[in-house]
């Protein structure tokens, strides 16, 4: 088993996640993300600060309004909000942070990623390894619990080297 499915397999561990960046304008990978987790069972909590509601469940403008502390925390937004998000859930005390790349977790693909393809940034990265939290930066959680499309792609990442294990801003740390 290769390192990165076993952190992937460590986060999934968890029983709720709070999933930033739902949408009701849009059907994409947060959205994807919260259905097919609620579906398998998990409780997921919806952060978006734009709307009170998502898929009928209560939608939240921020992990300190959320209602409890999630086992862990999945990011599909831009970088930019990413670093915004990891220091909000330093201070909440989420213990791990899923940062979402459609495109596994290296930059190989980088200069085909449209902005909404990854929420990674180092920096939001950085803070989060010096706090203490278990971040994978990249790739998708449907990737090991998803459909057997996503599944399929997460192997071919896997084997074709765009899901290497996420290098550690901070190797001293790792």
């Amino acid at each position: 088993m290769s390192a990165i499915t076993e952190r992937a397999r460590q986060f999934l561990k968890g029983k709720t996640f709070a999933i930033a960046g739902v949408s009701q304008r849009r059907d994409d990978a947060a959205n994807y993300n919260y259905r097919t987790l609620k579906k398998k069972g998990y409780r997921v909590l919806a952060v978006n600060p734009k709307y009170d509601q998502f898929d009928g469940d209560p939608c939240y403008p921020s992990l300190k309004a959320l209602p409890e502390k999630p086992d862990g925390l999945i990011i599909v937004t831009s970088p930019a909000i990413t670093l915004d998000l990891v220091r909000e859930a330093v201070e909440v005390g989420i213990p791990a942070i899923w940062m979402h790349r459609a495109t596994g977790t290296t930059n190989a693909f980088k200069s085909s990623e449209s902005p909404m393809q990854s929420s990674v940034s180092e920096e939001a990265v950085r803070l989060a390894e010096e706090n203490g939290i278990q971040v994978i930066p990249g790739s998708c959680p449907m990737q090991f619990a998803g459909d057997v499309g996503h599944r399929c792609m997460g192997w071919i990442f896997r084997m074709t080297g765009g899901m290497k294990e996420p290098v550690s801003v901070h190797p001293e740390k790792a």
